[in-house]
């Protein structure tokens, strides 16, 4: 009768032994990270007595004291409470909010640790390691890693009775919670390159990038508090051209038209589902940040040519954006 062999017991590793290099670039994006990340609980306030209507995190990103999370966090709230990971509490108050990027900016009544360093997502490419760091469920200083899964996310998003579209969006296989909204997504430099966003649903990792396009609403949300954008209404995804089509347009990639939202001046202008634009506002449109570059205030209520390849044919069609109401 053969003996039953015994299991092989692998020896404990000494507490000294240095971790692999995966965990060594997690922990220390994690530890760069953290400390500026606050949990927030935002609310309405009225005379002497304040009601609450949510809460998710916030990076502080200048040294005096101003912080970015998303507008969804805010919705409804004038000011809050921020908690930091070294026992730092302050009052916050809303500076601005801008529901097309899902991006807010609120400002720390007293000291608030040091700002993080941005980053530039225009850089990031799919498979490349990135951590979340945020309060999901309310557990503060939670931190997940993952990998960037895609880019160029354009989602479409219910809230409330109404429906939204967040362009250009980062997507991870990072975990991401209720709470985790507002956080920080950074590289493996430490450097924040995107606003975590949960509000798409549980377990779907999305973040609002930190690029050329966000760093201008950034600075339009601390100078007026609002962003006046142009709306076209439209869900597309970045693809590649054909060979064939590359050469008859001159353009070697342009956005997929995944939906044509009801009522919208990209509808009133004849874009369909499947429609490939490769130019817009005369200018190529490789992806959707190219195109948010166009619509900015002053692209509201003026002719926009879109160049659009459907069937085969090369169609110019004329929106005209409309304002995008709050």
């Amino acid at each position: 009768m053969n003996a039953i062999p015994e299991p092989r017991i692998e020896p404990v590793r000494d507490a000294q032994d240095p971790l692999d290099s995966y965990s060594e670039s997690v922990v220390r994006i994690a530890e760069t990270v953290t400390p500026h990340v606050a949990a927030v609980q935002m609310e309405v306030r009225r005379r002497d007595k304040a009601f609450a209507t949510g809460g998710g995190s916030a990076v502080v990103f200048t040294e005096d004291g101003y912080l970015l999370t998303n507008a969804h966090v805010v919705a409804n709230s004038d000011g809050g409470h921020a908690a930091f990971a070294d026992g730092t509490r302050t009052e916050v108050d809303l500076i601005g909010a801008d529901p097309l990027s899902d991006l807010a900016v609120l400002r720390g009544r007293l000291t608030v640790p040091r700002p993080v360093e941005l980053g530039d997502a225009s850089r990031l490419r799919v498979g490349q390691l990135v951590v979340a760091v945020g309060n999901p469920l309310g557990l503060a200083g939670s931190v997940t890693a993952g990998v960037v899964s895609a880019l160029g996310r354009s989602i479409p998003v219910a809230a409330g009775r109404n429906r939204r579209v967040i362009e250009d969006v980062i997507q991870t296989d990072a975990a991401l919670n209720p709470g985790s909204s507002g956080g920080a997504l950074a590289d493996s430099t430490g450097r924040v390159v995107g606003i975590n966003t949960a509000v798409a649903g549980i377990g779907l990792g999305l973040a609002v990038p930190i690029n050329a396009t966000t760093r201008r609403i950034i600075s339009a949300l601390l100078a007026d508090g609002r962003v006046r954008r142009a709306y076209l209404g439209l869900v597309s995804t970045p693809v590649p051209l054909s060979a064939r089509d590359s050469m008859r347009t001159g353009e070697r990639h342009g956005l997929r038209v995944v939906e044509v939202l009801p009522g919208s001046p990209a509808e009133a202008a004849g874009l369909r589902a499947g429609d490939l634009v490769i130019r817009a506002g005369g200018q190529p449109v490789a992806n959707a940040q190219s195109l948010q570059r166009l619509l900015f205030a002053d692209a509201i209520g003026v002719d926009f040519p879109l160049a659009v390849l459907r069937d085969g044919s090369v169609l110019e069609l004329i929106a005209l954006p409309q304002e995008m109401s709050g």
